[in-house]
């Protein structure tokens, strides 16, 4: 068979992207009955629908993190960079990607602090700057999750095709069906779940490439040989910009140029995207700050491993029979990882790569869908249309708008199909848009002088100049053509997304230093916060605001008796909610969270930037496993971690599931009264 044939029967698609997905949602179904019935939160609930608990303990967080930061061009993207690039191509994806997640733990803590009963980050805007502030920046947001979510669908129907030669318009309205269903099903518990059996079957299958690449593979299966064989591909073809022309080092003036291009457009990927706060809100608040820099930590291994492995592997096994030939749309589209899966393993490797990049898909996508529900739900319906929704009707809407996005990911996907548009474009591009709104959306969570028309004309200012530089540039550089393959340069890209945040980010800082506002965030403090029961008021647990809320508070890692019991984990979050604890979480993040980024962006890869060193066998060797050390620890962190915090209350569960195989009726959760000290 051709290396450009697909590997895989059409069937084989359509057996992964529908039976998988239906399969998930049974499990989703599975354990939402295990939920209602051995714990006492229930998933028929508005607020633990979106925001899932407020109590969620670091492991599981940081495997959700990790799951919603793995989107399909983690995987695809990534191992395009370094077909084209090199080693430098991971380290700059891996690193530039990473430091966002680490910085956001800035931002949690503040979140924490400032607003700790909102349900999402635009009610925060709302609060603070008003109607205006709040429909400028919903436009951010929802522009964002709109980018994120093509970029989903491009990848994974553009790879599933490539694979077995689905159609691509069914692709791209299948992948996001299944995922709805569990979803609407389980709400934000399910996508957290849904999470962490992802993120362990990412790493499992992470490890299987990586070990046949360099250690059993008959076409590579070592270090040498694979060091050999990227030398000739260097000498048969130079990267340009590249030192002596090698995939073997870090002086890459192209991979440099994606680097920054990466730190700005997922900065504003992070910042800007619902489903990252959504897990701040869910989490701890004594533990959100450890979750997210476990999770940024976990994450760098996965695109720095896998593109390591496949990508340069792509690379090294040009010419082979088995491997399909590479044009650049190919590599645009992110193809260089299922070219070289399926000439290592042949079918079993394409079918490998098809299911790690389908759960990859799916968990972001579910990411995405609650994200966007929460948004449309609160910030829409609540806010705008029915402010004074019940229970049932916020349920329902959150339901609807989650069945509404998955069909409107679907047709995204269509449209940028159909224009050309690749997820590798959409992937340089996202700065350019949404670059601008990174600075003040951070100053109106963290600080108190930042000031309201500042910011707003930062936002708004910086995304016109941001789209006029990158126009501009494209014009100058390519004699007037203006089209997607000149748009989509590196430099034409770079020029848009450094104008578009340096000029948000400096107009929102002058003007909240020379008009500095004074605003003491009581305001934020507000949204929906709870009521105060009197002492002595047992049933004031169970009823009104704090009874929704407290029903709501959904410890999924578990702790002993009273954690799965909403009312205890209510009660255990107000407690955790202390200003002082969280200025001290609040301090941890900023020193650890900057010194980490300084190591990512600086202090390793600038020295051996300059250096121009091209890597011997030695060199080579000692990068990859470094790689695979951290890539172990990170499938540990993510994925034996959780299991083992949550090991009390698993062991209730388990119990409780006992009791009623052996005794019908007795293994049923029942709450047991509570009685506040006087």
């Amino acid at each position: 068979m051709s290396g450009n044939e697909p590997v895989l029967p059409q069937g084989a698609g359509y057996g992964v992207v529908v039976g998988i997905g239906l399969f998930f949602s049974a499990f989703m179904m599975l354990l939402t009955a295990i939920q209602a019935r051995y714990t006492g939160f229930s998933p028929k609930n508005s607020e633990e629908f979106n925001s899932a608990s407020r109590s969620v303990k670091p492991g599981l967080i940081a495997s959700g993190i990790v799951s919603a930061w793995t989107w399909a061009a983690t995987l695809l993207q990534s191992s395009a960079v370094a077909y084209k690039d090199g080693i430098s191509g991971p380290w700059w994806y891996g690193g530039g990607a990473t430091v966002q997640v680490l910085l956001f733990a800035q931002l949690a803590a503040k979140l924490k602090l400032n607003a700790p009963h909102a349900h999402t980050w635009l009610e925060i805007v709302a609060a603070r700057w008003g109607t205006v502030a709040h429909l400028i920046f919903m436009f951010f947001g929802l522009a964002t999750n709109i980018i994120v979510s093509s970029m989903l669908i491009l990848g994974g129907s553009a790879t599933v095709t490539s694979l077995t030669g689905m159609n691509t318009i069914a692709a791209c309205f299948l992948i996001p069906l299944g995922v709805a269903i569990y979803v609407v099903v389980g709400g934000m518990r399910a996508t957290l779940l849904c999470d962490y059996t992802h993120t362990a079957v990412l790493f499992a299958i992470i490890y299987v490439f990586c070990y046949t690449v360099y250690a059993t593979s008959d076409k590579i299966g070592s270090f040498a040989a694979m060091h050999e064989l990227l030398s000739k591909a260097s000498e048969a073809a130079p990267v340009s910009g590249n030192a002596q022309g090698s995939y073997l080092t870090m002086r890459s003036k192209n991979g440099l140029i994606f680097g920054v291009i990466n730190v700005i457009g997922n900065f504003a990927t992070v910042f800007q995207d619902q489903a990252y706060w959504q897990r701040a809100i869910a989490s701890r608040p004594a533990s959100c700050v450890k979750a997210y820099l476990l999770g940024g930590l976990a994450w760098f291994a996965i695109p720095f491993m896998f593109s390591t492995t496949l990508g340069l592997a792509a690379v090294a096994l040009r010419g082979d029979p088995a491997m399909r030939t590479l044009s650049p749309q190919d590599v645009s589209a992110g193809l260089p990882a299922s070219a070289a899966a399926a000439a290592l393993l042949g079918k079993s490797g394409a079918a490998a790569l098809l299911i790690v990049l389908f759960l990859a898909v799916t968990s972001a996508t579910s990411a995405e869908l609650i994200a966007v529900s929460s948004i449309l739900t609160y910030d829409v319906y609540k806010k705008y249309i029915n402010p004074k929704a019940t229970e049932g009707q916020i349920l329902k809407v959150s339901h609807a708008m989650v069945a509404f996005f998955a069909v409107v990911m679907g047709i995204l996907g269509l449209i940028f199909y159909y224009i050309g548009i690749s997820m590798g474009w959409l992937y340089e591009f996202m700065g350019v848009v949404l670059g601008s709104a990174v600075v003040p959306i951070a100053m109106c969570i963290t600080w108190s002088k930042a000031n309201k028309w500042g910011s707003l004309a930062g936002a708004v200012v910086g995304f016109c100049a941001g789209v006029t530089a990158w126009l501009v540039t494209t014009s100058a550089l390519n004699g007037g053509d203006l089209s997607v393959t000149t748009t989509g340069g590196d430099l034409e890209m770079l020029a848009g997304n450094l104008t578009s945040i340096g000029v948000g980010g400096i107009i929102t800082v002058v003007t909240s230093l020379i008009w500095p506002d004074n605003f003491d965030f009581e305001a934020t403090r507000a949204i929906n916060r709870p009521a105060v029961p009197e002492k002595g008021s047992s049933s004031s647990m169970d009823d009104g605001d704090l009874g929704e809320k407290k029903r709501a508070s959904v410890d999924v890692s578990l702790e002993p008796v009273a954690s799965i019991s909403a009312v205890a984990a209510a009660e255990e979050e107000e407690r955790e909610l202390d200003p002082v604890a969280l200025n001290k979480s609040f301090a941890i993040a900023a020193w650890s969270s900057v010194a980490l980024t300084l190591i990512f962006l600086i202090i390793v890869p600038l020295p051996l930037f300059f250096a121009q060193t091209v890597y011997g066998v030695k060199g080579l060797t000692a990068w990859v496993v470094i790689g695979m050390i951290w890539a172990f620890c990170s499938g540990l962190a993510v994925v034996v971690y959780p299991l083992w915090e949550s090991r009390a209350a698993l062991g209730l569960i388990g119990k409780g599931m006992i009791k009623d195989i052996f005794t019908k009726g007795s293994g049923k959760f029942v709450e047991k009264p509570t009685h506040p000290n006087a």
